[in-house]
């Protein structure tokens, strides 16, 4: 059985964290808004770490 994928997240306006699949996400250039604060970035500025951005440029 495969294994979920997921992205870690983090907002760099009010600091809540949590994951999602990928492919639930928008793309990485596209504009994302966190649903705790409603902050508007790309999505790419939501991602906590390198790993994270790359996994959702591949599976995204």
């Amino acid at each position: 059985m495969p294994t979920e994928t997921y992205v870690r997240l983090l907002c760099p306006e009010c600091g809540k964290q949590w994951e999602s699949a990928p492919r639930d996400l928008p793309e990485h250039s596209a504009m994302f808004h966190c649903p705790n604060c409603h902050a508007t970035r790309r999505t790419a500025e939501f991602t906590r770490t390198e790993r994270d951005l790359e996994t959702l440029k591949q599976l995204g």
